[in-house]
């Protein structure tokens, strides 16, 4: 017998109940849970404002806008250190970025597995669903290392005349008999000089602080790889946390609870409540698929863009240049500004196929291209 003198639950009962700590009738307000959809909501937004005003000068004036405001409210030599940590992190090379990125991965891998994976194997998940993540983890760790490692495409003195043939200069970007006054070495298209590495790039695309390195002609394939499978596992992590919670709300029967409201009434649980319910009761697991879920979005926005440039082989670093560049060009060749806007045309671009190839196949590609 329990407390108040009625009867211990069937054992049935009891299993359904096992993944939850107490009723919905007793749920209290969560208001923190809505200031948190509301912050991933700014996030998501935000993410989205910076990468349409990356290519205009709305963001860059917004900086030094920002800036000159905290230069009268932060003491000067804070200034000083803080340029200096910015200036070590994002413009020499370290190992920060990917000792941090190891250890979030690491904290998200360890969540589900002490977390999810015990909870999902007691109900009696697929063991091929819940191993996808890691075997998505050792490739995605394959390529994480090849990425860094690889070299992206140095030009030294050695390859600078055979890589000066690979691609046409299109004399809008990339016009003939241009060097790099750093390396001193001439500039064959599409390359770069990156200020991070020091190094001229064949075919530098951007310098990326996650791998400590280039991604250059020689590592683009494992960067994409990279990018897809870390895409792939937080998208399965998510995947499965769903599917959890989904299966601990229709075990234990709570979409047919009902909760009393402020006025005394008997309502049903709405989508809502549920949530927060589960927050409570499970909150690692809810804020783990929150994150994953906006690490989902977030990845996948930039993949999409990584497969578009890929798609149509074009680099960032050209996507970035490619508009202005034009416009530069047709001022200096009219000698005022053209009142027409000009698009500049990728002259790199050979099919679909041509251009992935190029990516995932450089070296049979560059000397195609050579032969030609």
């Amino acid at each position: 017998m329990l407390p108040g003198g009625t009867s211990e639950p069937p054992a049935e009962n009891y299993s359904k109940k096992r993944y939850v700590g107490w009723g919905p009738e007793s749920l209290p307000r969560m208001d923190f849970l809505v200031l948190f959809l509301f912050y991933l909501a700014v996030v998501l937004v935000g993410g989205a404002i910076i990468c349409v005003c990356s290519t205009t000068h709305y963001l860059k004036g917004l900086v030094r806008g920002g800036t000159q405001i905290f230069s009268y409210v932060i003491p000067e030599c804070l200034q000083r250190a803080m340029l200096s940590l910015l200036h070590y992190l994002f413009h020499t090379r370290n190992y920060i970025f990917i000792i941090l990125h190891l250890i979030l991965q690491g904290m998200v891998y360890t969540e589900y597995t002490w977390e999810i994976f015990a909870y999902c194997r007691d109900l009696d998940f697929s063991l091929c669903l819940l191993l996808l993540p890691y075997v998505l983890l050792i490739v995605n760790l394959t390529f994480f290392a090849l990425s860094s490692v690889t070299d992206p495409g140095t030009i030294t003195k050695a390859n600078e005349s055979l890589l000066l043939q690979v691609y046409e200069f299109d004399e809008v970007m990339f016009p003939k008999n241009v060097r790099c006054s750093t390396c001193d070495l001439r500039k064959p298209a599409r390359s770069k000089h990156c200020s991070v590495c020091n190094r001229c790039v064949h075919r530098f695309d951007h310098h990326c602080v996650w791998v400590n390195n280039c991604i250059g002609a020689w590592n683009a394939r494992y960067f994409l790889t990279y990018l897809l499978t870390l895409t792939a596992s937080a998208a399965a992590m998510a995947i499965v946390s769903t599917m959890f919670l989904v299966q601990v709300v229709v075990l234990s029967d709570l979409y047919l609870e009902t909760y009393i409201d402020d006025l005394g009434y008997s309502q049903v649980i709405d989508i809502f409540l549920l949530v927060q319910y589960l927050f409570l009761t499970f909150p690692r697991i809810v804020f783990l698929l929150g994150f994953v879920v906006m690490l989902s979005f977030l990845l996948g926005g930039f993949l999409c863009f990584a497969l578009y440039l890929a798609a149509t082989n074009q680099t960032t670093n050209e996507w970035y240049r490619g508009d202005q560049a034009w416009y530069q060009h047709c001022s200096q060749v009219a000698g005022t500004p053209s009142a027409e806007p000009r698009v500049y045309r990728n002259i790199y671009s050979h099919g679909l196929w041509s251009n992935l190839g190029e990516i995932f196949l450089p070296g049979a590609a560059h000397c195609e291209k050579k032969r030609t």
